[in-house]
């Protein structure tokens, strides 16, 4: 099927379900090799695959050192528990700070982590966007559309999913940031939720969903995954951006205690700073991820439509606390989402 290209192949899906993936690029197999493993979030396969390729070549001829990059991908949270259970990840670059800093509670990352990498370790940022059938047969345009109608949201879940949570915040936000109330925002999600049919446990998941099994009117997604099932869709599928979304930053970080372990910190270190090459971030707009050189997203302004992007701080405290109020046991997510089969 077209998706296929999206999905990154039948073979790759199932590493993913064995919690790997590694990278054809570089120094695969090699056992002469400085093993660097990637623990990502769902939708970054494609995008990571192109910049280890770049580093593992770059490093080679600059340090005489070959290294091979492996890649695990699933829904953010679940990642950040993986590491936390053993998965000896020497950087993640997972969709949620709050995610990272879990890591960092259960002491396998340094204090101070934002501050080990530029832009408080930010290489790029994102948000969360429409894919419509083709037509726009729904008439889609904004966030009240989504409750109108026999409309079916596909969206993955926010106990799982940095994508899943994501989505959750921006319909929240779409309502408090105009001047509705935290009852109006509840009664609002309650109402999309609702429409929901499937959860899936993370980006991709939900993209195979909409996309490959054809279930939905809407897909809320990751901008980059939306350009991307897009283009593989030929046609039947179409983008909308909505006037306003939340502004999704996908911190990276060093796992500094199996770096000791492992001793690769040095080119753990190299590998994420090189994200931040004017080179790489060229590479990080081409795959629909808004850098965060100024320069680089300035000639790439037409890929990118302004819309108000608004922080996690519009919505809550912090993470800590978005976390504790929506999406803990007994928080708003668990409150209002009952599953279609009940």
């Amino acid at each position: 099927m077209w998706i296929k290209g999206v999905l990154g192949l039948g073979f790759a899906a199932a590493l993913v379900g064995a919690g790997w993936v590694a990278t054809r690029s570089g120094a695969a197999g090699d056992p002469s090799a400085v093993e660097l493993l990637n623990v990502s979030y769902d939708p970054t396969r494609e995008l990571w695959q192109e910049v280890n390729a770049r580093f593992a070549e770059a490093y080679s001829a600059d340090h005489g050192v070959r290294v091979a990059i492996r890649q695990s991908h699933g829904g953010s949270s679940s990642q950040a528990r993986s590491v936390i259970d053993g998965l000896p990840a020497d950087v993640v670059t997972l969709a949620l700070p709050s995610d990272t800093d879990a890591i960092r509670k259960a002491g396998l990352i340094d204090e101070g982590w934002e501050e080990q990498f530029p832009h408080g370790s930010l290489p790029y940022f994102s948000t969360i966007v429409f894919v419509v059938r083709k037509g726009n047969p729904k008439g889609v345009k904004d966030w009240t559309d989504l409750v109108q109608g026999d409309i079916a949201v596909i969206t993955p879940s926010a106990k799982t999913s940095g994508n899943g949570k994501l989505s959750f915040l921006a319909a929240w936000g779409s309502v408090v940031l105009r001047g509705g109330s935290t009852e109006d925002a509840e009664k609002f999600v309650k109402e999309l939720y609702r429409r929901v049919p499937v959860l899936d446990s993370g980006a991709r998941g939900a993209t195979t969903t909409f996309a490959q099994k054809g279930i939905g009117d809407v897909h809320l997604t990751w901008e980059n995954e939306a350009q991307l099932e897009v283009r593989e869709s030929k046609g039947e599928l179409e983008l909308v951006y909505p006037p306003i979304s939340i502004r999704a930053e996908p911190k990276v970080a060093v796992v500094n205690a199996n770096l000791k372990r492992r001793g690769t910190q040095d080119v753990a270190k190299a590998y994420l700073s090189f994200v931040y090459t004017a080179e790489i971030q060229e590479i990080v707009a081409r795959h629909f991820y808004r850098p965060i050189d100024a320069e680089v997203l300035a000639r790439h302004a037409d890929t990118f439509p302004a819309i108000e992007l608004f922080g996690i701080e519009r919505v809550a405290a912090s993470w800590d606390d978005a976390n504790r109020r929506f999406f803990s046991s007994d928080g708003v997510f668990d409150r209002i989402y009952e599953p279609s089969d009940k």
